[in-house]
């Protein structure tokens, strides 16, 4: 099984993202649900950041206030965002693509290529990251790291913990863009979907090729 290619004649609009369409399945769809609302909750620290730099940006220049301590949160819930963001953007498969030869390829070339990225790049560099920043965290958790400035933040580990962290969320987001590869190639597991959470992907049932 595979998804269903435009017919000729169909209006094409190219896709500037390289989008990669593969179908879902229901593990990779439990797990990218999973991701997709921990990345929402997530994105509203963004919000949290504009917020906190308004208020530094008032008290800087309005009040002639800074603060370390602002500056701090600033940069402490822009890491956890932009850290946490990352599954978030795999499983949207917005993340960026450098591949001038991405457009040439089939549906199923596109899907080897993925695969093997998968399994033999990102899934090795993410268990070693993960295997290395635990120790990274831990340490600083035990020794209860704090900012080093006089007046800056107590809980240094507390972003530190973020590392480890979105790097499990990437593992997942990683094994289940696997299967959705396994699914396109060998019909195992068996697709359900057009994967959802890709711009321009159909939800209608993926058709026999």
């Amino acid at each position: 099984m595979a998804v269903k290619e435009p017919h000729v004649g169909e209006t094409h609009i190219p896709d500037i993202a390289h989008h990669v369409h593969l179908p879902t399945t229901r593990p990779s769809l439990f797990l990218d649900r999973i991701l997709d609302w921990v990345g929402t909750t997530f994105s509203w620290l963004w919000m949290a950041v504009m917020v906190v730099i308004l208020i530094s940006v008032i008290a800087r220049y309005v009040f002639g206030q800074g603060s370390i301590m602002m500056e701090e949160i600033t940069w402490h819930l822009y890491g956890a965002a932009w850290l946490v963001g990352l599954s978030y953007a795999l499983v949207h498969d917005d993340h960026v693509r450098v591949d001038v030869l991405h457009e040439l390829f089939t549906s199923r070339t596109k899907a080897k290529v993925e695969l093997f990225g998968i399994v033999f790049l990102l899934l090795p560099f993410l268990i070693i990251f993960l295997w290395d920043s635990i120790p990274y965290f831990w340490q600083a958790f035990q020794l209860n790291e704090s900012s080093q400035a006089p007046d800056g933040l107590a809980a240094r580990w507390a972003l530190k913990f973020f590392l480890p962290f979105s790097l499990f969320l990437l593992i997942i987001a990683a094994i289940a863009r696997l299967l959705k590869c396994t699914a396109q190639l060998f019909g195992r597991p068996a697709p359900v979907l057009n994967d959802p959470f890709v711009k321009g992907a159909s939800s209608s049932p993926p058709s026999d090729q």
